[in-house]
């Protein structure tokens, strides 16, 4: 495909270069929708008047329909929209991004999505759909699905539809989480992956952080013990890496381990553990479910997360090497490469 669109490149330059308008317009439509002609210029940072023109194009083929609320893709529009997508990655570089990002972090998987989800609020969905979209290739039924909590997941529990080739799975919170807000709590986001995808939950009613003495009270219970075994032979765990500083202000962290957070260096969090730029772990908190030695018995450790700020949290965690595939966006997959490369 390389040698084919570098032919193109030197022989058709200009339909490469329409063919890439194109798709972004159906692109941005596709998560729009419905959307305005204004507004959809205002995104894909052209001309109202070039986005009229290119839109009435795509009306007379049928890819878009125009209603009084709006443009929306038709089904044909779909159908060009992902027939080309391997084609516009290669294109757009966000290959290479993904085959950077496979080899640097020593990745089983790696997925970029256009755009960078610090600006752009539908990147995230988009990040989520992806990994729908990775699930679908590798789930089998009743399989064990792990997930933790944050934005993020809730980003991709949003986007979960029914699986046709796996279904009786199984889906758990791979951590306690009270006390974080309810929609981004893994017990909640579990509940909605499942339901969604027409599968079973169990949950974990624990809060996130806990004291030692607490701790050692709370896996005695019979019922949580009973949770926990089933979280640590999870064959899938999804899970997002965090800001150390922000998750740690965001679990009300005492001012005394937040100093010591902040003193230590950390850039990175995931499942309670605190990395500096080494990926070293500076600080860890007691939490309830997995831990990052249980993730070896999982068959896909699936880290979500995205964002050009969130790079060094991402560099951080997996230096490690603790997940194998990596679902982000443009904005960290090109900071990620550019602090790996110096």
């Amino acid at each position: 495909m390389r040698d084919l669109i570098d032919l193109q490149k030197k022989l058709f330059p200009e339909v490469v270069d329409v063919m890439q308008q194109r798709y972004k317009l159906l692109y941005y439509i596709q998560i729009m929708q419905p959307v305005g002609r204004r507004a959809l210029a205002e995104n894909v940072e052209l001309a109202e008047r070039t986005v009229r023109s290119e839109v009435d194009f795509l009306n007379k083929q049928g890819s878009v329909e125009i209603t009084s609320r709006g443009m929306h893709l038709t089904y044909e529009g779909q159908n060009i929209l992902e027939q080309l997508a391997e084609f516009i990655k290669e294109v757009t570089g966000i290959k290479v991004l993904e085959k950077q990002l496979k080899d640097k972090l020593n990745l089983d998987y790696a997925v970029v999505v256009p755009g960078d989800s610090d600006n752009l609020d539908w990147v995230k969905s988009e990040m989520g759909k992806a990994c729908v979209n990775y699930l679908k290739d590798q789930l089998i039924p009743c399989q064990t699905i792990g997930i933790t909590g944050g934005t993020t997941m809730a980003a991709v529990a949003e986007m979960m539809t029914p699986f046709q080739d796996a279904d009786k799975c199984l889906y758990v919170p791979a951590r306690g989480g009270l006390g974080e807000r309810v929609e981004n709590q893994a017990n909640t986001i579990c509940a909605e992956m499942a339901k969604k995808a027409k599968g079973n939950y169990r949950l974990l009613y624990v809060p996130d952080p806990l004291s030692e003495d607490s701790y050692k009270t709370i896996i005695e219970e019979p019922s949580i013990k009973e949770v926990l075994e089933i979280i640590r032979k999870a064959g899938i765990i999804i899970h997002g890496v965090g800001d150390a500083v922000m998750m740690a202000e965001r679990r009300k962290t005492s001012a005394e381990q937040l100093r010591l957070i902040k003193s230590r260096e950390a850039v990175g969090e995931a499942f309670g553990y605190y990395f500096n730029q080494k990926g070293e772990i500076v600080h860890k908190v007691r939490t309830v479910g997995l831990q990052l030695e249980d993730l070896k018995h999982a068959e896909h450790v699936i880290a979500v997360a995205g964002g050009r700020s969130k790079a060094q949290a991402i560099a951080s965690y997996f230096k490690p090497g603790q997940s194998n595939v990596l679902i982000t966006d443009e904005g960290a997959a090109k900071e990620l490469i550019r602090g790996i490369s110096l």
